[in-house]
């Protein structure tokens, strides 16, 4: 079977599995926490592959899995604020734990063990953020919105970066990506965002929260942070001398190739909506 066939099937399950998990909460958050313990997990064994730096990688999945179920838990008015302090329990522990291990590189541990909940974990539990966006009640819309506009993004840069691509983005990380391709990718997201208005203003009125220009606001947002987010993923791999951040998706690489927009966009669009509701 050709890698382009592999690929795509990978991809069409892979996005299924997504879309149809947002379709019911227990299915999102039992899905995003497997997601994020499989790429934290990816990152912790990467990292340690690296001179003189060994994380935890038990205990640093544990906790990062534990964040998002007790995001999930608080969001959907499930938990109280408590639930959160066994997490901070353990990321203290994940610190002291170095004074007695007698590391070579303590220091390193404790960036890459912080980077793995910074990086990871935390952009992942803010999902729940947006899926319980208003007294504990689910929504898939803004979740999968994003999701969409990644994939959009991605589809829409692939295409006219593929057509008429000649100045570079970012050469020194990803030579293939160029500014004609971002800037497609951008007015294609742009259009869906305000489909997406459209589609909500008719027919689910419950939901249409945002304006149309307000729409248009997260779709960019979610294309510039993506963006940035998979250049942060290239140098990661740059840094680390590799290609994949591993093979479990096949054809697509790893945890981390899939998801590393994601993990920028994601608190982006938190940050985004919050600021609406300041103005």
């Amino acid at each position: 079977m050709s890698n382009f066939v592999v690929r795509t099937i990978t991809g069409v399950i892979f996005v299924a599995a997504i879309v149809i998990s947002f379709l019911n909460p227990r299915a999102m958050v039992l899905l995003f926490a497997i997601v994020t313990g499989l790429t934290v997990w990816e990152f912790c064994g990467l990292v340690n592959e690296h001179k003189n730096v060994q994380v935890n990688r038990f205990i640093s999945t544990v906790a990062a899995v534990y964040l998002f179920l007790a995001m999930a838990g608080f969001n959907s008015g499930l938990t109280p604020s408590t639930v959160f302090i066994p997490y901070l329990i353990s990321i203290i522990y994940l610190l002291v734990a170095e004074l007695y291990l007698k590391a070579e590189d303590p220091i390193s541990n404790w960036a890459y063990t912080m980077l793995s909940q910074l990086y990871i974990a935390l952009p992942f539990s803010m999902l729940n953020v947006l899926a319980f966006p208003a007294d504990g009640q689910y929504s898939f819309v803004l979740p999968l919105s994003v999701f969409v506009f990644l994939w959009m993004n991605d589809t829409g840069a692939y295409c006219v970066g593929s057509l008429i691509g000649r100045n570079k983005l970012f050469p020194r990380i990803s030579p293939g990506k160029s500014w004609e391709g971002s800037i497609g990718g951008g007015v294609l997201v742009v259009a869906i965002a305000v489909l997406v208005w459209y589609l909500l203003k008719t027919y689910a009125p419950d939901e249409a929260n945002l304006t149309m220009l307000q729409w248009a606001g997260l779709g960019l947002t979610v294309v510039v942070f993506g963006t940035w987010g998979d250049l942060v993923e290239s140098l990661f791999k740059r840094t680390l001398g590799i290609k994949d951040s591993g093979n479990i998706l096949p054809g697509h690489g790893g945890m981390l190739d899939r998801f590393d927009s994601s993990l920028l966009a994601i608190p982006a669009a938190v940050v985004y909506l919050f600021t609406l509701t300041l103005v």
